[in-house]
């Protein structure tokens, strides 16, 4: 239905723009009109379109290279433009630039709105086939790798060499960074890859349960068992296993993981023989491991083995540009888990979301998603769905009950929370409705760390 379409015209000869407001106005659809490629692009960091009607010729800019910048701003935009010649190479230039079609002047009125009727039935069936591919990408593993970003692809480069080799591996990076979805990979990249793939956390305790876990009992060994338990090492046969978290792990227990790893061989609790393993390790950790070495926390010769091949993860902040992709994702994750019909993102929420702090990396990420699918109304998720902590609003208030304090709190989270959303101060002064230099002073006066 045209109430829900929203289309922004940019056209700077005033006749023609006020007629096709008007025109279109009358069809049902919430229509804004600018005469100037600057202000389109500020309308549309301020609010999603789903058509942008553009003139070729603008008063500051070319048509073609404003269609580009729009597209770049919101990727669901269609763009339709305007041009005084219908020739070919006009036609091939503006679809070249990716532009869904185009207007001859003087603009035939029933033109356009066949024109409108075909981009929005493709623009459905463009979102129904989105939405059936996330539902074919479900039927596959959840562990997979969400994103294209340089450093994203260089990783991956890294998981294939390594992954080849069947050597142990030591995964490095913040908490929430998926570390155990990246030991799966490159398990699932490795010669073997049809065996298992076993995760321990290092953190278990007692330590008794954790070094059994590991490493198994013989029968008589354990209250209650009389049957040999053979420990996820012997269990994972040639496969792998997963030891999150490593520097948790007590000392006994790591001079014992040490030999395994040497001679591929573990001893059982309560046995008197050792037993031959064939299993991989992956091991990961959130610590700096040779700091842990010094202060004697980590022993020396395990950290040796285990640092031969390291794998930096990177935290999500260094990876920004992966953001969009795993925000669909998770989009089409939660949306089903919910049962509700949630598409995608607004512009401006992912603008928010690639401003974010992610101090709890794709995790948080992750819950964030969750809770946005869980609060949306609509079929797309907008910034008042995020978590407040996101948005700059749940400092607490200051310890008094000054009204002047609580205010001036409130408006240092609020530029705060602006500046992220808009970092070009021109245009967050806009937002905030104060002049530049006012800007300036306040962030000044309120301690605003730029």
């Amino acid at each position: 239905m045209t109430r829900h379409r929203s289309i922004l015209i940019v056209e700077d000869e005033e006749i023609i723009r006020t007629s096709l407001a008007e025109f279109l106005a009358g069809l049902g659809y919430a229509v804004q009109v600018t005469g100037s490629a600057r202000q389109a692009v500020q309308m549309c960091q301020q609010r999603d379109f789903d058509v942008a009607i553009c003139d070729v010729q603008l008063p500051d800019g070319d048509g073609l290279a404003l269609l580009r910048k729009l597209q770049q701003i919101n990727l669901d935009l269609f763009v339709l433009i305007i041009t005084a010649y219908a020739t070919v190479e006009n036609a091939v230039e503006a679809f070249k630039a990716g532009a869904f079609d185009y207007l001859v002047k003087p603009v035939l009125f029933e033109d356009l709105r066949h024109k409108l009727e075909t981009l929005f039935k493709f623009a459905d069936l463009h979102a129904e086939n989105r939405s059936l591919r996330r539902e074919l990408g479900r039927h596959e593993p959840l562990d997979q790798i969400v994103g294209s970003s340089q450093r994203l692809a260089d990783l991956q480069a890294t998981i294939r060499k390594v992954a080849v080799t069947n050597s142990n591996v030591l995964l490095v990076g913040e908490t929430g960074t998926g570390k155990e979805l990246f030991a799966r990979a490159i398990h699932a990249a490795g010669p073997n890859s049809q065996e298992k793939f076993l995760a321990v956390s290092c953190g278990t305790r007692p330590v008794e349960l954790l070094e059994t876990q590991l490493f198994g009992a013989r029968g008589g060994a354990l209250s209650g068992r009389t049957v040999d338990l053979p420990g996820i090492l012997k269990n994972a046969g040639a496969g792998t296993v997963f030891l999150d978290e490593v520097t948790l792990l007590p000392g006994g227990i790591q001079a014992e993981l040490l030999r395994a790893i040497e001679y591929q061989e573990i001893m059982p609790v309560g046995g008197s023989e050792t037993v031959k393993i064939e299993a991989r390790i992956i091991a990961s950790t959130t610590h700096d491991l040779l700091r842990e070495v010094a202060e004697n926390k980590f022993q020396e010769d395990l950290f040796y083995r285990l640092d031969g091949v390291k794998v930096p993860i990177p935290a999500l902040r260094q990876r920004l540009d992966d953001i969009p992709e795993l925000v669909e994702y998770f989009i089409g994750k939660h949306s089903q888990s919910m049962g509700k019909r949630v598409s995608g993102a607004t512009s401006e929420t992912i603008r928010v979301l690639m401003s974010a702090e992610w101090k709890g990396n794709v995790r948080q990420l992750d819950n964030a998603i969750e809770r946005a699918v869980m609060m949306c109304d609509g079929d797309r998720i907008g910034p008042q769905d995020l978590p407040p902590e996101l948005l700059g609003l749940c400092s607490p208030l200051p310890d008094t009950d000054d009204l002047r304090s609580a205010l001036r709190h409130y408006e240092r989270l609020h530029i705060i929370r602006v500046l992220r959303q808009y970092p070009d101060k021109r245009q967050a002064a806009k937002r905030l409705k104060l002049g530049l230099s006012s800007l300036y002073r306040k962030i000044e006066e309120l301690g605003i760390d730029l």
